[in-house]
């Protein structure tokens, strides 16, 4: 055997870690503003303010908008999944060892990726319900409203994210759940079923706040929420002779925060 065999395993397993990553391990990422690449411990979203059009006499000279320029720092943590596949025991066995422990892995860091998404969400400081009914269309309405009167785009990036309960009680709801409202050609995002109404974009995920019976779910604008991303999932494999066994450790350094509070209204729902 070839003494480089180990390279071709390592490859072939962060290929794998890679792909579970993209398509199983986060929800969230894609649905707000992410920047890759970042070098050192924080970067910076800058967050904008309106400008204001006015007049000007002839041969004049044009007015300064002065847009308002307001940096918000973005920290990045590291963070680790790994485990061990002893030799022996991929012998022993007839699944794919690997893959298990690729996938395993990249669903860890994913829902790390979606859990500081959420953390910086949970931040956000309007908010309507009061935790004594379910999502109801008449909350959701009211979170509409107070994103329409800050002027938040309705420009196909505004999305809703829920839990499981509150996902069940929109489908009692003719309009969410009816083809002659949302139509059948419905976005998938990372392999999870969405839907589109109101001009959002509905996601469902599972571990958003929760205390007692009060479940906090989020309406937000993709541009409200920043997410930074310094190194993404990278494998390292090692043999460790006194165990026979390889440790696969997966790594990832990344941080989320939120850019404009506008953007995004808490609904508060019973559960």
């Amino acid at each position: 055997m070839s003494v480089s065999i180990d390279q071709v395993f390592v490859k072939q397993f962060e290929a794998d870690v890679h792909l579970a990553y993209q398509q199983m391990g986060t929800k969230l990422r894609s649905t707000i503003r992410s920047k890759s690449g970042v070098v050192g411990t924080s970067t910076t979203f800058q967050k904008i303010g309106k400008g204001t059009a006015s007049t000007k006499s002839r041969h004049g000279i044009v007015p300064v908008m002065n847009l308002n320029h307001a940096p918000v720092e973005c920290t990045l943590q590291d963070y680790y999944a790994g485990d061990w596949v002893d030799a022996l025991d991929e012998l022993k066995i007839n699944i794919d060892e690997r893959r298990v422990v690729a996938s395993a892995g990249a669903y860890a860091l994913g829902r790390k990726t979606d859990e500081l998404i959420v953390a910086a969400m949970n931040n956000a400081t309007t908010y309507v319900g009061d935790y004594s009914t379910g999502l109801t269309k008449t909350l959701i309405l009211t979170a509409l409203e107070k994103l329409n009167e800050k002027d938040v785009p309705d420009d196909g990036r505004r999305f809703g994210v829920i839990g499981v309960k509150q996902w069940n009680e929109l489908l009692g709801i003719t309009e969410f759940s009816s083809a002659d409202y949302v139509g059948n050609d419905l976005p998938f995002i990372n392999g999870c079923e969405t839907r589109k109404w109101l001009g959002i974009t509905w996601i469902m995920y599972n571990d958003l706040p929760i205390s007692s019976a009060h479940r906090d779910c989020f309406i937000y604008h993709a541009s409200s929420v920043g997410h930074a991303c310094g190194q993404e999932v990278k494998t390292d494999i090692t043999w460790h002779g006194e165990r026979a066994a390889h440790f696969i450790s997966n790594s990832m350094s990344q941080g989320a925060v939120l850019i404009d509070s506008d953007g995004i209204v808490r609904v508060k729902c019973g559960e």
